[in-house]
């Protein structure tokens, strides 16, 4: 098993579908990484010699933000977000959605389960 980031890939997939299970490595910077180390995507990672993974590791390290960096940048906008009480920064104090969805209706994802009001009774036909 190959280990890259400190995250597991899975033996059998693809190179270019197993770095994309790093967090913050999608299919465009997938294929940006395997041409900086000059590795083919459609090669096992099972297959891959000890060098290609050095190689891998090394431009994953010196140009790309994945994992723990990458969590905890986002978890500090968010905070500077909530500091300054900007718009986007109180809807996520709120527990709201941030990017202008609709919450008459929906949004119980980011709203958590319904709760019921005391008094309110359905409409029955």
């Amino acid at each position: 098993m190959a280990r890259i980031a400190g995250v597991n890939i899975p033996t059998g997939k693809k190179t270019k579908i197993g770095l994309t299970y790093i967090f913050g490595i999608g299919d465009s910077k997938a294929e940006e990484i395997l041409r900086k180390a000059s590795i083919d995507g459609e090669k096992r990672v099972n297959s891959l010699t000890e060098d290609e993974l050095i190689r891998l590791r090394e431009v994953i390290d010196s140009g790309f933000d994945v994992e723990g960096k990458l969590r905890s940048e986002i978890a500090r906008n968010i905070k500077d977000l909530k500091d300054m009480k900007c718009y986007r920064g109180l809807r996520h104090i709120r527990k709201l959605p941030v990017r202008g969805q609709r919450t008459s209706t929906n949004a119980r994802t980011r709203k958590g389960k319904a709760i019921p009001i005391a008094g309110k009774k359905m409409a029955t036909k």
